[in-house]
């Protein structure tokens, strides 16, 4: 049972720093796939369970209003480092890439941590994928783009930390697939 939970790398020739970097790198573009499948799936399904038709809500004056959190927190680097004005339009690409960015940049700390232990399993990537979930809100409450978690409603809550530790597990059996590799 302990080797379907924890590969135990320490009986592998030692990886290097770089070379663990370059396993999360990749294990971090499996993981971020994962969540994104995940999500999808999931939006799917939940819309598919929604009983009444609500009439549509009238769009926002601004559009980054109804932006996503990535979208938003790209959009504050554009114009707070760059001091470059953002245009709504380009709300689609800085959703996706701020989200694969965050994804595999997650997934290089998740290689070092992994390649310096010696330790990647399915348990380590849901506890590795929590700990994301967590500094999502630690990152982004104090921005004032998330409230704190127990502010939604229970089952989205559930579904945001379900997409997180999907990601984990997914970072986990990706750096153990290469490492084996």
């Amino acid at each position: 049972m302990r080797a379907l939970q924890t590969a135990d790398l320490r009986d592998r020739s030692p990886v290097t720093p770089l070379g663990a970097l370059r396993r999360g790198l990749l294990a971090g573009v499996v993981g971020t796939a994962a969540m994104t499948g995940w999500q999808m799936l999931a939006a799917k399904l939940r819309a598919s369970g929604d009983e009444g038709e609500q009439a549509p809500e009238p769009p926002p004056a601004d559009p980054w209003e109804n932006a996503s959190a990535p979208a938003k927190v790209a959009k504050r680097i554009g114009e707070g480092v760059f001091q470059r004005d953002v245009s709504p339009d380009l709300i689609p690409l800085l959703t996706h890439g701020m989200h694969w960015a965050y994804g595999i940049g997650w997934g290089t700390v998740y290689g070092l941590v992994a390649g310096s232990t010696g330790r990647s399993g399915v348990g380590d990537g849901a506890r590795f994928g929590t700990a994301v979930w967590i500094m999502s809100y630690v990152q982004l409450v104090p921005m004032g783009l998330y409230e704190l978690p127990w502010k939604y409603e229970p089952q989205e809550t559930a579904f945001d930390l379900s997409y997180h530790v999907v990601y984990g597990v997914g970072v986990a059996a990706a750096y153990g697939a290469l490492d084996r590799g």
